[in-house]
């Protein structure tokens, strides 16, 4: 007997998968001791107000990942939100930590440069008898123009180059806040908020010709204004980049 063949039943899409990729900043603990966390976290909140203001982190532990102490993450991630941060991931503890991390609510961020990820092409669903085609679009990636700003920016302006370089004419006052998944180039006083590579690219630099920056960043790496600059460097033409892991800030050319 030939059986007739049953045709598959068309299901509404309701949604759509898509790769994405999130910048966060590293918080690197130096202590498991919250009290001393505590301090720490007091003293750059009356240094540089407002610097970390619902600024999503994740919670590097390689520096305490010998220690045998408890992380009491409960009330780490209290602590953390007081200071208007949001503790989204930990990374680099011990097998000990990290379940305590994820027991808190937390996620574990991959170790590491994160790769940057083009978005995936929605599957093409094709109808046939019994039968699904999932067809496989790769995508080039086009190298885009440099955004180019003329105009000097004020404390709580921020610019965003998204998959390009970004070039600054003019001043970035203290409480401004550039970003670019490439380079950034400031050919005028930095003195805010600088973050480049911030889709992951740890090959990009941040160029400025007075270096006064509240805060550095490449592929979340940080350094803030805790972290004087040399004499030879703060306020002269300089340059950022990651040097085998950390954010190394050196002096381009010596004034007359």
């Amino acid at each position: 007997m030939r059986m007739a063949a049953v045709p598959s039943e068309i299901v509404p899409v309701g949604l759509e998968l898509r790769s994405a990729a999130l910048s966060l900043i590293a918080l690197v603990l130096k202590s498991t001791d919250l009290d001393v966390l505590a301090a720490a976290l007091e003293e750059h909140a009356q240094t540089a107000p407002g610097l970390f203001d619902d600024e999503p982190v994740a919670i590097d532990l390689s520096g305490v990942a010998m220690l045998s102490d408890p992380i009491d993450f409960p009330a780490l991630l209290v602590l953390l939100r007081h200071h208007r941060m949001v503790p989204l991931a930990a990374r680099g503890g011990s097998f000990e930590q990290m379940a305590a991390a994820r027991a808190a609510g937390l996620v574990e961020a991959p170790e590491g440069r994160p790769a940057r990820d083009n978005p995936a092409t929605p599957p093409v669903l094709v109808e046939t008898v019994r039968e699904l085609i999932v067809e496989r679009v790769v995508e080039r990636e086009v190298q885009m123009p440099p955004l180019v700003v003329e105009r000097p920016l004020r404390s709580g302006q921020q610019v965003h180059a998204q998959g390009r370089d970004l070039i600054l004419l003019g001043l970035v006052s203290y409480g401004a806040e550039v970003s670019a998944d490439g380079h950034i180039h400031v050919y005028a006083p930095l003195r805010g908020r600088a973050t480049a590579g911030a889709s992951g690219n740890a090959e990009a630099r941040i160029f400025a010709t007075t270096m006064e920056p509240q805060l550095l960043s490449i592929a979340g790496v940080v350094r803030t204004i805790d972290v004087p600059l040399p004499a030879d460097v703060a306020g002269r033409i300089a340059v950022a980049q990651l040097v085998d892991g950390e954010l190394v800030v050196r002096a381009l050319s010596q004034r007359a």
